[in-house]
């Protein structure tokens, strides 16, 4: 590790200890995770702050082990390197996601590109945090991560007229039909029809399902709702993903 991003990251645990542990325990009380880290210091770092505020931690520094401990244990989150030695990150949570694993993955990495978060995003992971990083921020992230409810309290099962979307399952079928879609098309499917009949503008795509709080200038919303409607609508009677012009798209269940 870079001995810039060391120091930056000594620092920021100098915040962790200023934090009283009454106020560091709160809601985390008991919420296990699992770090998946190759790189020593970022992982001693990063185990020593979760532990301060109340996680359960458990660290894997290579891929399969991860793989292995996320399969077998079960975890309310999981913090991910991408670049890990024997099987990547990308693939770990591809694998997880792949079984109906839904457990809250963040990726941790250095690569910070548009193109890269998106890959991650698409892979299956909630979250992306390039480093060098703030504790403070990781927390904070994490606690957004696990404030969403599970889905034993939501809609397991999503219909929208011969569409259907089984969340635990992470299928979906129209008429019938199994279509098979890639972990980010499955998430602009779910918020379409999540908010079916009403109009979702490309903003409300980036910040909901890619997690974009600005506009990245890139086609990326458009290029991912062409696919889509490529696989839900293409030889069916009536389309479903429809365009509102100038403004967004909307899930028409007029069929």
């Amino acid at each position: 590790m870079p001995r810039q991003q060391i120091k930056a990251l000594h620092e920021h645990e100098e915040l962790v200890k200023s934090v009283k542990p009454s106020e560091q325990v709160r809601w985390t009380k008991d919420m296990r995770a699992l770090l998946i880290e190759d790189d020593k210091d970022t992982a001693q770092f990063v185990c020593k702050g979760l532990k301060e505020h109340g996680y359960v931690v458990d660290c894997a520094s290579e891929g399969e082990e991860g793989l292995y401990l996320a399969a077998t244990e079960k975890y309310d989150v999981l913090i991910v390197d991408r670049m890990l030695p024997r099987l990547d990150g990308l693939s770990v949570v591809k694998m997880l996601r792949s079984t109906g694993n839904n457990a809250p993955a963040i990726f941790l990495t250095t690569m910070s590109g548009i193109d890269d978060r998106v890959e991650g995003l698409d892979a299956g992971a909630d979250d992306y945090l390039t480093k060098p990083f703030a504790l403070p921020e990781l927390l904070a992230r994490l606690s957004a991560l696990l404030r969403r409810p599970p889905l034993s309290e939501t809609k397991t099962v999503l219909r929208a007229a011969d569409l259907e979307m089984d969340l635990l399952k992470r299928s979906v079928r129209r008429a019938g039909k199994t279509i098979d879609l890639q972990p980010q098309e499955f998430r602009i499917l779910e918020y379409l029809m999540r908010s079916e009949g009403r109009v979702v503008t490309r903003t409300m795509l980036l910040e909901n399902v890619w997690d974009f709080h600005f506009d990245p200038l890139t086609s990326v919303v458009e290029t991912h709702i062409s696919r889509l409607r490529a696989k839900i609508d293409k030889g069916f009677k009536s389309p479903l993903v429809r365009t509102v012009r100038g403004v967004g798209y909307s899930l028409r269940n007029d069929v």
